[in-house]
């Protein structure tokens, strides 16, 4: 599709959709809503433009057809690769959350684990997911991956909490399909994406075989309820507010929904898992796999607009020349760059599953969203040293706009050289908005909290060998080694 056509589709679903209590009936024109619908829009313009084609787009392996890559199952390492390239590049042009990523993921998790699990278990969910793919490919549809549940007690199970609804379940099935009831949260680019991908959210025991379920489901299915979260700046937004809102044209980050399903339908050929509770763990594992490469290619893009708009306001203050100011650009550049070469590396150290898909390193991916977690807060501090106080007290737009005090403030918060300060508002407005609230708490929590990836690092470490690689350098015998490890 082009960008106008992905408007023109979201305008024909009704999804049932709300917004600090009220009913939202078309995404593409609500204030608030608006700038996440033109960020993901721009996954599906740039395919269409020459220079970005071979990132943008990609052959099926189903028909040959040419896709969008945000459609595509993964075929080589060349492909885990280019898909971080073209995160680093839209994360560029935004700003901020492109939203077709969690989607992605969750198709590419599923293909292999429905392939695995038919091979074992004689099911026919790969044919389904397939047939799924083939959909969202002719379409160039977006889905929603839909993982996080709510959790309530976090120290029980599923299956041992007070309520049975606070993970997503299956109430009931017949011959025709199942039932689900329960909501997941965070839900990214839910609000404006055609389908929902849903997946546990946790490696599952027998006692949770109910919430063993993962599934496609239309997101203005017949008791699918999204509600829509407060964002940083979505005031000024709703206010028609445009400089103060900083990135006006894209938002921050990718407007998450809490969804609510209050016993929805779901018929059997899009039901990709039902009650294959040991198949929970290796999907999870390889859904956050594949999410945790990404962070080293949006957050990558992100942080050069960053970059860029600290080079800028230190240019405006007339600094940019001095040497401790060009130090902490080199720092910030340094931390950009890591985080893009370990997305780049679980790429190319990526391989095949028995599906023909492929799969990235599992514990470089989990390494790169750990590095996320802490070098995108350091390049936001630094964006603030360099930027100064201007970002926390800057007068308003309508203080500027207005007729007595606006040129005054135009007098007394001009810059060096000729730009117009209005370029430093905006530029610093920018900043703002980039290293606000929402914004870097998503480089924390998404993709799974920094402990999650502390876990995954433990189990992917390798120990044990390590510890024979010691003791063999040391020199102790094989036989005492093997003793010793064994313990």
């Amino acid at each position: 599709m082009t960008g106008q056509q992905y408007l023109e589709s979201l305008r024909r679903l009704k999804p049932c959709l709300y917004y600090r209590g009220e009913r939202v009936e078309d995404v593409t024109a609500h204030p608030v809503l608006a700038p996440h619908v033109r960020a993901a829009a721009l996954t599906y313009e740039l395919a269409h433009e020459e220079r970005y084609a071979g990132l943008m787009t990609a052959r099926s392996h189903l028909d040959g057809r040419p896709i969008n890559r945000f459609t595509h199952v993964h075929r080589d390492t060349g492909d885990l690769v280019a898909k971080v390239k073209m995160l680093r590049l839209l994360g560029q042009k935004t700003g901020s959350c492109f939203q077709r990523c969690v989607g992605l993921d969750a198709l590419n998790a599923l293909y292999s684990v429905t392939y695995e699990m038919d091979a074992e278990h004689g099911t026919d969910y790969h044919r389904r997911l397939a047939a799924f793919l083939a959909e969202v490919q002719a379409g160039d549809l977006m889905c929603a991956g839909s993982m996080t549940d709510v959790k309530g007690d976090r120290a029980r199970r599923p299956s041992e909490q007070r309520d049975p609804d606070l993970y997503v379940r299956v109430v009931d099935r017949d011959g025709r399909g199942v039932v689900l009831r329960g909501a997941k949260a965070h839900q990214t680019g839910m609000a404006n994406a055609h389908h929902m991908v849903l997946m546990p959210t946790m490696a599952l025991g027998e006692a949770d075989r109910a919430y063993a379920v993962a599934c496609a489901v239309p997101v203005d299915a017949p008791g699918v309820v999204h509600v829509f979260g407060r964002q940083t700046n979505d005031g000024r937004r709703r206010a028609g507010l445009g400089v103060d809102v900083g990135n006006a044209r894209f938002g921050v980050v990718g407007g998450e929904t809490t969804t609510i399903l209050q016993d929805v339908f779901v018929p059997w050929e899009r039901v990709f898992m039902a009650g294959e509770w040991r198949w929970t763990g290796t999907l999870v594992e390889r859904f956050a796999s594949y999410h945790r490469q990404n962070y080293g290619g949006c957050k990558v893009g992100v942080g050069d607009v960053m970059i860029g708009a600290a080079a800028v306001m230190a240019r405006l203050n007339g600094v940019l020349q001095a040497s401790h100011v060009r130090d902490k650009l080199v720092e910030m550049v340094h931390l950009v760059e890591t985080m893009y070469a370990g997305s780049l590396a679980c790429s190319v150290e990526g391989r095949a599953t028995p599906s023909g898909a492929y799969l990235v390193d599992p514990l470089l991916a989990n390494t790169v969203k750990q590095n996320v977690t802490r070098f995108a807060y350091e390049v936001a501090r630094l964006a603030h040293d360099l930027a100064g106080g201007l970002l926390a007290t800057l007068p308003s737009e309508e203080d500027f706009a207005h007729p007595e005090v606006g040129p005054l403030l135009g007098k007394y918060f001009q810059g060096a050289g000729q730009a117009a300060t209005a370029v430093r508002v905006r530029v610093a407005r920018l900043l703002e908005n980039m290293t606000g609230g929402t914004a870097l708490l998503e480089s924390m929590h998404g993709a799974g909290s920094p402990q999650a990836q502390r876990v995954m690092i433990l189990r992917q470490a390798a120990l044990a060998d390590k510890q024979r690689l010691a003791l063999e350098l040391a020199g102790v015998p094989e036989e005492e080694r093997d003793l010793l490890l064994s313990c």
